[in-house]
Order: C-alpha cells, then structure tokens, then sequence
C-alpha cells in the first residue's frame, strides 16, 4: 500500500508541534494521545493496528496489537481522516519537550529502526512494527532491550526526541554513544553495546556501565536528552517524604541541600 502523500508544517522550537495538512480522503496515523487540535471535517477512530494491510483480516489486526503490547505501547493507534471536501488540519505535539523529526521514508530506503516511544505520527499506508535487537548484550544493556520500533514505508513519518537533535551520516565509521540518546538509524547500522571504559570509569565516571556503538554506513539520529535522564533530574530534586526536606525559604533546607550536594 503507497502511503497517503500528506503536507506539514512544524510550529515551535523547544517544544515543537507538527500541522499535517489532510486533502479529502487523506489519513494520519498517530499514537493515541497525541492530538492537539483539528480543524471541522477531520474524524478520528480508535483503531488495532496501523491500517497499511488493507486485507490484514482479525487475525493480522491481533498479531499486530500483540507486537504493540510487546513495545509498551496503546493496543490502539488513532486514524485521523478528512472527510470534507477542501483540505483540512490536524495539529500533533510530543509529551516531552524536544523536538520532532520529520523523515521522508522514501529518501531513506523505505524503513528506519528507532527506539519504542519515539513515534508520533506518519502517513497512512506507513507499516509500524517492532525489530529485535539481534545481539545479547544490547537486548540486556541498551537501554532499550530486546525490542525496537521499525516504521516502513514511502512516506512522510515523524519522531519526537528530547532536548536538540543531530542528524549523522556515518560512511563506515564506528560512534559511541550513550545508550539513551539514540533516537533511530538506518537498519544498515550495526547496533551494539561495548563496556564503557576500564572498572573505575564504570563505577565513578557517570557515563554508565555500557556504551551504544553504532558502525556502518547510514543515518542516524541522536538526542541531547533523553526522557529518562531528564525525570532522573526531577525525582532526585523533588521534595522527600516523611518531612525529612525542609521549605525553600529555611536555612535548613538550604544547609541539608548543600551537603547532600543539590546545589
């Protein structure tokens, strides 16, 4: 199935939205959630399955929902079409702040391996899948296991990632790189996990205990903060329970911060 040929428009800098512009009888597909708003004419369904199997049957549509549980994701994903007659607008934004990354699957080779949450949006007739991580020590270390997402297709589709995103091109070099700001490479990047440096570096660095090596010829893309990094930060500056933190405006609370090394 050729997918839908959609237009957009990104709006914002640090927290971006992406506009899709739907001629009549277009379709967006996006994970469940992600809407903003949408213009009159524009309906939507709740749907098992990313519709670009036309004949997938029952079947199929279990299969497919059974890969997205796998994933961690909603059963469902969100059909958005325009049912009117002139050309109409559905607006998309990430949960996080950071930025989104529009990919023309067709300039790409048709497919691009990212990792489980980074999905937002494509268009219809774009296949959403999971790929396993083939070796042992990326599927226990690499920050995100055994599975990733696999989006394929001809068309426009779009990532969210945190903080600024870097696009590299890698002509047989070899890059190391936190496992967490992966956000997709191509599927002819080897993707494995090495030992961050000697036993000193592991433990005291704070670089973590593994690095992401990614080698070959392809794209990739890469994130300045990862979600996971960025709720560390929260859940270590939140207020403690059981009264143990004092007010902002104490001279405890300042001296108790102080030792304990937040500021």
């Amino acid at each position: 199935m050729r997918s839908h040929e959609i237009d957009y428009v990104l709006h914002g800098d640090d927290m971006q939205m992406v506009e899709i512009e739907l001629d009549p009888q277009e379709t967006v597909i996006a994970e469940a959630g992600a809407m903003n708003w949408m213009e009159d004419s524009i309906d939507f369904q709740a749907k098992m399955g990313d519709g670009s199997e036309a004949n997938d049957g029952f079947l199929g549509k279990l299969m497919s929902v059974g890969k997205r549980v796998l994933t961690g994701e909603s059963i469902f994903m969100t059909h958005f079409t325009n049912h009117g007659h002139t050309k109409r607008r559905v607006t998309f934004a990430a949960p996080y702040p950071g930025k989104i990354i529009p990919i023309d699957l067709q300039e790409i080779g048709g497919e691009i391996i990212c990792q489980k949450d980074a999905f937002l949006c494509a268009a219809m007739g774009t296949r959403v899948s999971i790929a396993f991580s083939k070796r042992l020590g990326a599927g226990f270390f690499g920050g995100e296991g055994f599975i990733l997402q696999k989006l394929q297709g001809d068309g426009m589709a779009f990532l969210h990632a945190g903080g600024t995103v870097v696009r590299k091109e890698l002509r047989g070099e070899t890059l190391r790189v936190d496992t967490g700001c992966i956000v997709g490479f191509s599927p002819s990047i080897d993707y494995d996990i090495q030992r961050a440096g000697n036993l000193k570096s592991m433990f005291f660095g704070g670089e973590g205990l593994f690095l992401a090596t990614l080698r070959g010829t392809g794209t990739v893309y890469l994130q300045s903060l990862p979600f996971s990094r960025l709720a560390d930060r929260i859940i270590a500056h939140a207020p403690r329970t059981g009264g143990s933190s004092q007010g902002e405006g104490s001279i405890l609370g300042g001296l108790g911060r102080l030792i304990d090394g937040d500021r």
